[in-house]
């Protein structure tokens, strides 16, 4: 929460004391200079090197934000920022105090500053929070992240099941991210014996890394490698495990595409430990979606639909193809809790593959508690 705290509480507080000054209409050209600007309009707080200067010397006793933080200053896009500041706090469910700048500033001049503000990260290597994709239901995303994420699947077939994962992110350097993923499932339980209607059990975990190989912000492309292995730890005899560690590599891919629009990837293969009790198998997944927003600097709406590709190394084995039709929906006004609906479809071979209902509820807790940000 601190960065936010420090984003949505000082750096509107720096504009104020700057535009008190009054920033010159020499700023207001057709191509603003942003170190000019944030100078003039900024720095009375920040700093020159965007430190932020001593309490003293500034007035209050709330922190200043370190923008030559790369783990802080890298995470959010531009566009985050800029809304905080042309629309005060209260756009982002931060404190009323904050006041909105957009009759002090323009939209262009915030812009100049904010891109004047990134030069304070000195390590390029950070990939910036402008690659962090809306999350689709299947393809993983390539941009490293802090996140809890909650998915349930109900397959709708003649028995009852409910599938869930509790998927743990945290982010580690610039470009790296561990991953923890504990199943947990429900089954109706159709023996005429049984004494309980449904029967439950843990699942295969999950442990996973991820790293960076590439990005870039002028081309709108990152590309990570993924690495993960399911441990034996469900019974399969209930069908919650695979009786055998199964190892995962996989390459993500994202894009920024124009109208806030983006396409991801994933192309990967699973390998059995034991190959006698599952089989190999390769993927593709495809994501493309398009965010809108109702009000500019509201909450946005994210239809998607993804494409996903399987299969097996097997004898007569076919490629199974679904659609995942889905929409991601922001439920706090800070961005950081969102859930997404979705309905995979088996394309091929529906007489024996189960379509499926899926949700997920998704928190990005770096950005605050469950508690904050509505």
């Amino acid at each position: 929460m601190k960065h936010w705290v420090w984003l949505t509480g000082e750096v509107v507080t720096g504009l104020l004391l700057g535009a008190a000054l009054s920033v010159p209409t020499a700023l207001a050209s057709s191509s603003p200079n942003g170190e000019a600007i944030y100078q003039k309009a900024c720095a009375a707080c920040h700093g020159p090197r965007g430190r932020g200067n001593p309490r003293h010397a500034v007035g209050f006793e709330t922190p200043l934000p370190d923008f030559s933080d790369c783990d802080f200053a890298s995470r959010e896009p531009n566009a985050d920022w800029v809304a905080v500041a042309h629309e005060g706090g209260p756009v982002r469910a931060f404190s009323p105090m904050m006041p909105a700048f957009g009759e002090a500033l323009s939209v262009a001049e915030l812009r100049a500053a904010m891109s004047h503000i990134r030069t304070f990260c000195a390590d390029k290597s950070w990939p910036r929070g402008e690659f962090n994709l809306p999350r689709a239901q299947v393809t993983t995303k390539a941009f490293p992240e802090d996140e809890v994420v909650w998915e349930t699947r109900i397959p709708d077939g003649e028995t009852d099941a409910v599938f869930n994962d509790l998927i743990y992110e945290q982010r580690f350097g610039a470009r790296n991210q561990f991953e923890i993923v504990v199943p947990i499932g429900w089954r109706e339980n159709t023996h005429p014996m049984a004494d309980d209607q449904w029967r439950s059990g843990l699942g295969d975990i999950k442990l996973g890394l991820k790293r960076v190989l590439y990005d870039n912000m002028e081309r709108g492309a990152i590309i990570s490698g993924i690495a993960e292995v399911s441990l034996p730890t469900g019974d399969d005899a209930d069908g919650f495990g695979a009786d055998t560690a199964i190892f995962e590599g996989s390459l993500a891919y994202g894009q920024i595409l124009p109208a806030n629009s983006f396409f991801q990837g994933q192309i990967g293969v699973d390998v059995p430990r034991e190959g006698d009790k599952a089989n190999e198998e390769a993927y593709l997944r495809l994501a493309a979606g398009r965010s809108f927003f109702f009000d500019r600097w509201g909450r946005p709406w994210t239809p998607m639909l993804e494409l996903v590709a399987s299969r097996e190394n097997a004898p007569s084995a076919d490629t199974e193809w679904d659609a995942v039709p889905q929409l991601q929906i922001m439920l706090s006004k800070r961005q950081h809790v969102r859930l997404n609906i979705g309905w995979r479809m088996a394309l091929t071979n529906d007489d024996i593959r189960d379509d499926q209902f899926l949700v997920y509820l998704l928190w990005d807790w770096f950005d605050g508690s469950l508690a904050e940000g509505w």
